[in-house]
């Protein structure tokens, strides 16, 4: 029979409860990709752990899982492979356990679907132990009598329905809670309306169906989500009659920069660089960033210039509608279900208006305010000039010194570490140094040097091998004030 989990590993146990002189050393609030990485890398090790998860079980972004998408990092950015290669809990592992690792070998993929890297994620999450799903964090509180942190918690049953509360102790907490799809302000109300077709592109596959009948369909959004969506529709739209219109506010349908050199701001190298930057020289950066993750994949343009041409080939141009640099300035509804987009091209300064009979938002996401969660830390937390939550280099939160527990933060800080943080290609470093600073050990070294761009004017701290007979030519020479 083919082994389902890494070979001796045991059976999922029920944990015991915690007492605050029994804590656990570690509680995890959200299980997605970041924090299934922390789980699995923190399996081996002498650590307390427990992860909870409000969703009855691990779904990655399910609504986006259309055939043939694939992972815009390689598959060696799995959850745990660049901090630990060996790890039973990778991707190829996964692949030897199902029998598939020959196949896979000579299928030749460096990307794969994004399906089988979900799928790869629930093997994880179903056989790794010290994962709790159903279960909602209702608050987390600072004990100063016992130095811990309090975690209350709601068990739910099958139907998402209260079944009990709880309350577990740590010395430390990790949040992954992860991002929520962004609605723009002027579409909101109608995406709230159930009646109206106007979803968001995090829900694509459960409304594809009903969607393909409607008569004209609007996407917005410029990224890698929007192109996928509008591609599927493209593909299942009769020649001649598409009716699509592709909509965004970026100056052009891009390509996602993904030059050699390029990737390097996805290292820890340029993290490091990047969070010690002044904080209003790094929000200056961000912004300017967008190429590089919010970009569309080259293999996606040039499969959607292809269907697009196809459709030409006997005459007469597709009936779709490709134009970017326009913003949606309000929304309205027509009749009963149709909507009424109020339109304005950006470099034109023009207006005018689209009615059509459903809308496809592929406008991103937006981290989760930890605020509701962490309302009973609130006096304890340190923040910026923004009022947003300061984060120290080891990604723990910056606290008042009277709490000598920590707070890690898993995609939570993007304003402090730059473009990398939702990346999936640096989830097991960052995972693998949480657990070095939380054990104060090194169970997982971490490598000094990962670019070859160097970011600043900082000596580097690999240098070159000197020329045979020579001396090491091209020294910077660093001048202080």
């Amino acid at each position: 029979m083919t082994a389902t989990r890494p070979p001796g590993t045991p059976d999922r146990p029920t944990q015991a409860p915690t007492t605050p002189d029994n804590p656990r050393d570690l509680v995890g609030i959200g299980i997605g990709p970041f924090n299934l990485s922390l789980a699995a890398l923190a399996h081996p090790l002498d650590l307390d752990t427990a992860f909870y998860e409000q969703r009855p079980a691990f779904h990655w972004h399910p609504g986006l899982l259309i055939d043939g998408a694939t992972l815009q990092v390689p598959f060696l950015a799995d959850l745990v492979t660049l901090a630990d290669p060996a790890n039973p809990w990778s991707f190829l592992n996964y692949l030897k356990t199902r029998e598939r690792l020959y196949p896979f070998y000579f299928a030749e993929r460096f990307h794969i679907q994004r399906a089988e890297y979900d799928a790869y994620c629930r093997w994880v999450s179903d056989n790794l132990p010290r994962l709790h799903y159903g279960h909602q964090i209702d608050a987390v509180r600072w004990n100063p009598e016992h130095d811990l942190f309090d975690v209350d918690f709601t068990q739910l049953d099958a139907d998402g329905e209260a079944e009990a509360l709880g309350r577990t102790h740590a010395r430390n907490i990790v949040l992954g809670i992860g991002t929520a799809p962004h609605i723009p302000e002027p579409l909101k109300p109608l995406a709230e309306a159930p009646t109206v077709p106007v979803i968001h592109a995090a829900d694509y596959l459960l409304h594809r169906d009903r969607f393909l009948t409607a008569d004209h369909i609007t996407v917005i959004g410029s990224g890698q989500s929007g192109a996928e969506v509008f591609l599927d529709l493209l593909r299942h739209r009769p020649p001649g009659a598409e009716k699509l219109h592709w909509l965004a506010r970026t100056p052009a349908f891009a390509p996602m920069e993904y030059s050699k050199l390029g990737l390097e701001h996805f290292t820890p190298d340029y993290t490091r660089y990047f969070h010690a930057l002044p904080e209003t020289v790094r929000d200056q950066l961000v912004p300017g960033q967008w190429q590089l993750h919010k970009g569309i994949d080259t293999d996606t343009i040039a499969a959607i210039h292809d269907e697009l041409y196809q459709r030409t080939l006997h005459g007469g141009w597709p009936d779709a509608v490709l134009t970017p640099g326009v913003n949606v300035r309000t929304a309205g509804r027509v009749a009963t279900t149709r909507v009424e987009l109020h339109l304005e091209h950006l470099e034109q300064g023009t207006r005018s208006r689209l009615t059509t009979d459903a809308v496809i938002l592929a406008t991103g996401y937006r981290e989760r305010p930890l605020g509701r969660l962490l309302a009973g830390l609130d006096p304890y937390l340190r923040r910026d000039s923004s009022e947003r939550p300061r984060i120290d280099e080891h990604h723990r939160l910056v606290l008042d010194p009277s709490i000598t527990g920590a707070i890690y933060v898993q995609n939570a800080e993007r304003h402090t570490h730059g473009v990398g943080a939702p990346d999936l290609g640096l989830a097991a470093w960052r995972s693998a140094g949480i657990l070095n600073t939380l054990t104060g050990k090194e169970p997982y070294p971490q490598p000094q040097r990962t670019a070859f761009t160097h970011f600043g004017l900082t000596k580097p701290e690999h240098r070159a091998t000197p020329r045979p007979g020579g001396e090491q030519r091209g020294t910077l020479v660093h001048l202080k004030n």
